[in-house]
């Protein structure tokens, strides 16, 4: 599929699946996965859509959608390892978005021999589009997003334990709960690190090849750049491998 024409269909699924639901989700369509992880009947139907019609348009990709993980449909494991293949996280955010918060967005990204090739994240109540294609940079709504100068204190997101350690050397602020907000925060220059506890492919391939398209860096902890198949005690993301050094180095 054409760049345009996967944007297009995460814009219209997102207005017909999972808008609608914004705020009006009755308690019988919300649904927790364990440890307080939900989900929705849109994250469902979302996935169902993308899914069939990435499929459709690409046939003998492997699709990797979150929900189908979840419950058993697919292999994560096979991702790393497939020649072409569609990972989907339906609505990233979903604690915000069954609580009412316009904070969460719809991700896509196209994998092939393990690189993440193209990425697509759709913040539909903010109406922010981001897209990344390996080599060519990143763009909100088609607009090209140049690498930011970062003047002042780095401001970034640390979990739990970790935080009052690297608050001794950077500003640490709250999480969004939502790597579709963070990540193009960092972008956009709101954000100059983010830390995150959990590695999963659906949560940070896409953000991941934005931010390194603005000459960031995204890495395990113990300095693995990250791609699918990767694991890690902590990911790091940064808006350039100096920050990156200096985050790292302060989680220890």
């Amino acid at each position: 599929m054409e760049t345009a024409d996967v944007s297009a269909l995460l814009v219209d699924v997102a207005a017909r699946v999972v808008l609608p639901r914004w705020r009006r989700l009755a308690s019988h369509e919300i649904f927790d996965k364990g440890h307080g992880d939900l989900v929705t009947v849109a994250d469902r139907e979302a996935e169902r859509e993308l899914g069939a019609a990435l499929a459709a348009a690409t046939p003998g990709a492997l699709i990797v959608g979150e929900e189908a993980v979840a419950e058993g449909v697919t292999n994560l494991a096979d991702l790393a390892g497939a020649g072409h293949a569609w990972l989907i996280d339906p609505v990233d955010g979903t604690g915000n978005f069954a609580h009412g918060s316009p904070d969460f967005a719809v991700m896509v990204a196209e994998v092939v021999g393990g690189a993440t090739e193209r990425a697509w994240i759709w913040q539909p109540v903010h109406e922010r589009l981001y897209v990344a294609e390996r080599g060519r940079g990143a763009s909100r709504n088609g607009e090209p997003i140049p690498p930011r100068p970062r003047p002042g204190v780095p401001v970034g997101t640390v979990p739990g334990s970790r935080r009052a350690r690297v608050a001794e050397h950077l500003r640490v602020v709250p999480s969004w709960r939502c790597c579709g907000m963070e990540y193009p925060a960092l972008l956009e220059g709101e954000r100059d690190f983010l830390v995150y506890r959990t590695v999963k492919p659906w949560d940070h391939l896409p953000g991941a090849l934005l931010v390194s398209e603005v000459g960031g860096r995204v890495a395990t902890l113990e300095g693995a750049d990250y791609r699918a198949g990767v694991d890690g005690s902590l990911l790091v993301v940064a808006a350039s491998a100096e920050l990156w050094g200096r985050v790292a180095s302060a989680l220890g």
